[in-house]
């Protein structure tokens, strides 16, 4: 099913009007410790946060995949024999298992189908878009502008006594397990890693309001709500004979409201090369030696 991925762009241009209304590179990239294995094929599937988009360089502008993201880095530091990143912004669990579009519009084929029997590693970073990240993000940060210090992204998200978020998550999961099963059964003998997501928001406290427009009181709540998505995706890698690389952990102190040479993730205005609210290549990077140290564990 070919689908256009008209809600990125259009988040896209809600965020670049709201860095007006709040404002009132290349990096080098260490080679990670080589793995020792799995040295063979390696496909690498997932979504915004696995290709990199803006990330130098960019070699797909339908997907806005970079070939320095944490695939390209992992399949060099490991020596795979073959590698095939078919990432994709704006991917879901549904472009993993039937297809979709590109940025550009340029039709897909599922991203499974670069997965096969003799494929030794795959990688799996998908959920985020399945629960409408983007939305979230642009949402929650125009509803802080009329209300910097209160909570009126939480306020509408659990309205009614219902946490549609939560809800969101738990829906989600039947998806994941599906990718995980269906990816299990194309390579059964690879080893595959299933990747959380970094830290957006500061863990601790109340955020950055207005730098990284997230008004106080909806800092909580929204790292809650990354902090169970993570914990779904362990528990389905682990359900699903995956592992889990826990990327959250080590970017602790790395998020959006620290300074532009420490963050791996960027906010509403980027100061290093990459889109806004994701990874930067030091992110990319971390997310790299996070594999790699569960691989070699």
């Amino acid at each position: 099913m070919t689908r256009p991925r008209l809600p990125l762009l259009r988040s896209a241009t809600r965020l670049a009007a709201l860095a007006l209304a709040t404002a009132g590179v290349l990096l080098t990239v260490a080679t990670p410790a080589s793995a020792a294995v799995p040295a063979g094929r390696y496909v690498a599937l997932g979504d915004s946060y696995t290709s990199g988009p803006l990330v130098p360089t960019q070699v797909d502008l339908n997907c806005l995949r970079s070939n320095r993201n944490y695939p390209s880095l992992v399949a060099t530091a490991a020596g795979s024999s073959s590698f095939a990143d078919v990432s994709c912004s704006g991917a879901t669990t549904e472009d993993i298992l039937s297809g979709g579009s590109g940025a550009l519009g340029i039709a897909l084929p599922p991203q499974l189908s670069a997965v096969t029997s003799n494929t030794a590693l795959v990688t799996v970073q998908i959920g985020g878009n399945d629960i409408g990240f983007s939305g979230i993000i642009t949402d929650c940060a125009e509803a802080s502008l009329s209300s910097p210090l209160g909570s009126p992204c939480k306020n509408r998200f659990t309205a009614g006594g219902v946490d549609q978020l939560q809800a969101r998550i738990v829906a989600a999961t039947p998806k994941v397990t599906a990718v995980l099963q269906a990816v299990r059964r194309a390579a059964p003998g690879a080893r595959v890693v299933v990747l959380g997501y970094p830290a957006i928001l500061p863990d601790t406290g109340y955020g950055c309001w207005p730098v990284v427009p997230i008004a106080y009181q909806d800092v909580p709540y929204l790292r809650g709500v990354e902090k169970s998505l993570n914990a779904m995706l362990a528990s389905a890698a682990g359900a699903n004979g995956a592992v889990y690389a826990d990327v959250y952990t080590p970017s602790i102190g790395r998020d959006t409201c620290k300074s532009s040479g420490t963050r791996w993730v960027e906010g509403l205005v980027p100061q290093n090369a990459a889109a806004p609210f994701h990874p930067n290549a030091r992110g990319e990077q971390g997310m790299a030696t996070a594999v790699l140290a569960k691989l070699n564990s």
